[in-house]
């Protein structure tokens, strides 16, 4: 709550100085403002963070607004192409018939908005947050035919991209049966402290974006599940991760709590039992795109266009790795280590609810980290401060390869995944943000 009260707070604040900072008849520069999206996507961040959506579902969040901006820059500008028919189920996008009274950045921002309030609950959520913005661009003098019709071109594009979501098989799969957990040695067992049902067993049925289907980078099987044979290579990274465990340093200590990114920790202290919540993996790299858009000085279209091409790679890699997930359906460490060599042996980060192989984190963040790399280049440096607001320091990276890296292993670091994971994991989402690369061809060179 206090949070919250925190964000609210500094919204209200910044909506009053960035509005008074702007001189009346300045709306063009206004809103053709990447500073302006980057807040947009923060807006639609902070509201999935704060309605506990899994990091799967806010993969999609992200991917449909994003897409709907992104139209909206690709009708107003020839150096951009639309996605319609490169997505291949991607039905064509309206076209406006008079641009003259278009103000096409406001539109994009709007579109996002309206997807975003969509895909998302409660209903409205980002409600006054767009109320806020047309009260602002009146302020600084645009004209009311051309809010209107801004808005109007904005919400036919959310309508169309809408539409086209309802057919992802999400709804669907909001009634598909539970996962059967079977108590059999090497599968996957609900873990400490809530143990929660498997989150979303049905999620490789998402129809995918870009990917021939959930399983064109299917991974090569995990490692048999071998406990009495000391010397097996199961056993090894069984060890592997107690040892990491019992004896991690501190700089693997801060790598496994900056990328933990656990969308609802559970803490138990005593009788005592509260949630914490934290940016998804795919929200904190939301969050990394922007950074990286300002780092390079991005230019709206261009800012919006890498947001909606990492999107894209973060929804299909999340189905790729939860085909994989429930295939495999393949054993926690944690329910291994208590289970054959220490009963009270924890994990330094808590053990999210579903099979172990392989790493989403490694998955998702490869996949994210080419296409930042094809659309800002190789060995861009730039500061993470995503974890800001949780306690946790920012961290400078490299390049975007060495992010994903740290990502990967990160879960390795803190006890919830075997390294082998982390790393077959990384080489599966370089085939997504491969595959999303190549295929995609967005922007005109």
């Amino acid at each position: 709550m206090k949070r919250s009260i925190i964000i609210a707070v500094a919204a209200i604040y910044c909506t009053i100085i960035f509005s008074c900072n702007q001189p009346k008849g300045n709306y063009k520069s206004f809103t053709n403002n990447s500073e302006l999206y980057i807040k947009t996507v923060k807006k639609l961040n902070d509201i999935v963070l704060e309605n506990n959506f899994p990091p799967m579902i806010a993969s999609r969040n992200y991917a449909y607004a994003n897409i709907a901006a992104y139209e909206v820059v690709a009708a107003a500008n020839a150096n951009y192409n639309s996605l319609s028919g490169q997505i291949v189920h991607m039905p064509a996008m309206p076209k406006p018939i008079d641009t003259s009274n278009i103000n096409f950045p406001l539109a994009a921002i709007l579109a996002f908005c309206k997807v975003g309030n969509t895909v998302t609950f409660p209903e409205g959520s980002m409600d006054v947050y767009v109320n806020d913005l047309l009260h602002q661009v009146d302020s600084v003098g645009m004209p009311e035919v051309m809010i209107n019709e801004s808005k109007k071109y904005a919400y036919t594009v959310a309508d169309s991209i809408i539409s086209w979501s309802k057919k992802d098989n999400y709804a669907k799969l909001r009634s598909a049966p539970k996962f059967t957990v079977d108590d059999v040695d090497g599968k996957w067992l609900p873990t400490p402290p809530m143990y929660a049902q498997a989150v979303e067993p049905h999620w490789k049925n998402i129809r995918t974006l870009v990917l021939d289907s959930a399983a064109q980078f299917k991974p090569v099987p995990p490692p048999a599940y071998n406990v009495v044979n000391k010397s097996s290579n199961f056993y090894k990274a069984v060890l592997a991760v107690k040892q990491v465990g019992d004896s991690a340093n501190k700089e693997q200590q801060e790598t496994a709590l900056f990328w933990d990114d656990n969308p609802f920790k559970m803490n138990v202290t005593g009788h005592v039992m509260y949630a914490t919540k934290k940016f998804s993996p795919a929200g904190h790299w939301m969050n990394i795109v922007g950074y990286a858009a300002q780092n390079a000085n991005a230019d709206f279209n261009t800012t919006v266009y890498a947001y909606a091409k990492t999107a894209v790679a973060l929804f299909d890699a999340f189905i790729s790795c939860w085909d994989e997930k429930y295939r495999s359906n393949y054993v926690r460490p944690e329910t291994v280590i208590t289970k054959v060599i220490d009963a009270n042996w924890q994990p330094f980060i808590q053990t999210p609810p579903f099979p172990e192989y392989t790493s989403g984190h490694a998955v998702i963040s490869a996949a994210a980290a080419e296409v930042l790399t094809n659309i800002f280049g190789d060995n861009q440096s730039f500061i993470d401060s995503s974890e800001l607001e949780f306690g946790i320091p920012t961290r400078t990276f490299p390049s975007f390869r060495e992010a994903a890296i740290q990502a990967g292993i990160s879960r390795f670091y803190g006890g919830i995944h075997f390294k082998n994971s982390c790393i077959v994991g990384s080489e599966q989402g370089i085939k997504v943000g491969t595959q999303v690369v190549q295929k995609l061809k967005m922007k005109n060179n």
